[in-house]
């Protein structure tokens, strides 16, 4: 039992022996920033995607080229959608206007020749009719002959409408070929894959010979030498977000080093698995070489104070009070903070002392 009084006493004392660090508030800057983890994008990065099934035939550029809109990326192997498009094009060869030139020349012909004897049948009927005032003729012979000339009237108008009806059909055969044609060319171009922008292809995912489907990307395309910032907020400090904020920038690939940048834009929509928004920045500063998908860490300037009164953030207890030099606890009125200081709106003075808690 003495033993234990003894070494309670031991530490007691020791304990007062220790040194307190005695620190007095400070006038100076402060930031209040919110964290956010991302990674570097480029400028309209994207991944592209076959719009059909197929084996790869050709890898037709290199990672790091630079391409244009619509310059090949990959060739799939597609005999078979070939083959239709060259089907496709000799049924529109054989459907076009001009092959039909003859069947619709046979019916013109047919046209004349029954216009021809409707002319005649007509002037006979005429004669006829003159020869009835005359009191010439039979009344039979003058129906015979106004039945010929109806009949004749009747086989011009059926000649009309079969040559008007014929090229309707020629030209319906023609434009359905035609578009026909078109989408099996639309097919076969399906199969070879594009970039849809100008930019620099960063990465070819598929070797030669490797299966793709629509499901699977093909490609990375993006900007050359534009990029920005893809970066997380946790849910709890998406409030305090908006354009323009200033950003300051750490990656692993520049350790040590600082970047400045600016918030450019707030995507309003929180990501159900992670509690998180997205929100894109901008550089103001790039270095001088950027990677997409580079990681990088930054701080969200989200208020800023360039003269007020601040304690180590350490000092503060419990979020509200502070301990004195006299060894009595005070109760504060805190405004910004960071990691490393606190703001003090109310509570404390310069003259005050207060006691830093050993670490």
């Amino acid at each position: 039992m003495k033993h234990l009084i003894l070494m309670i006493c031991i530490i007691s004392l020791s304990a007062c022996n220790g040194k307190q660090e005695k620190v007095r508030p400070v006038l100076e800057k402060i930031t209040e920033s919110v964290y956010a983890s991302g990674y570097v994008k480029s400028n309209h990065q994207y991944e592209v995607f076959s719009s059909v099934n197929g084996i790869v035939k050709r890898r037709l550029v290199k990672e790091g080229m630079t391409i244009s809109k619509d310059d090949p990326i990959i060739e799939l192997s597609g005999v078979t959608a070939r083959l239709q498009a060259e089907s496709a094009h000799i049924v529109a060869d054989n459907a076009a206007h001009a092959a039909n030139f003859r069947k619709l020349e046979a019916l013109r012909i047919d046209i004349e020749e029954a216009k021809n004897k409707l002319d005649q049948d007509a002037l006979r009927m005429q004669r006829q009719q003159r020869l009835w005032d005359q009191q010439i003729g039979s009344r039979t012979e003058l129906e015979q002959r106004e039945l010929t000339w109806k009949t004749s009237k009747n086989n011009y108008e059926n000649a009309c409408l079969q040559y008007a009806e014929l090229q309707r059909e020629i030209g319906f055969r023609e434009k359905q070929a035609l578009k026909n044609l078109e989408i099996s060319r639309s097919v076969a171009n399906d199969y070879t894959i594009r970039s849809q922008y100008d930019g620099k292809l960063y990465d070819l995912l598929v070797e030669e010979g490797e299966m793709v489907n629509t499901q699977q990307p093909v490609a990375v395309v993006g900007d050359a030498a534009s990029f920005l910032l893809e970066l997380q907020v946790d849910e709890y400090d998406i409030a305090r977000i908006k354009t323009g904020q200033k950003v300051l920038i750490s990656m692993d690939s520049y350790r040590g080093q600082i970047f400045e940048g600016v918030i450019t834009k707030v995507v309003p929509f929180m990501h159900e698995r992670s509690k998180t928004f997205t929100v894109e920045a901008q550089f103001l500063r790039p270095p001088a070489i950027l990677y997409p998908n580079l990681t990088c860490e930054s701080n969200i300037i989200v208020a800023e104070k360039a003269q007020t009164l601040t304690i180590p953030r350490a000092c503060l207890r419990d979020g509200n009070t502070v301990l004195t030099a006299d060894m009595k606890r005070r109760a504060v009125v805190t405004g910004l903070m960071d990691y490393q200081k606190v703001e003090i709106l109310g509570g404390l003075t310069f003259n005050d002392v207060i006691i830093k808690p050993a670490p």
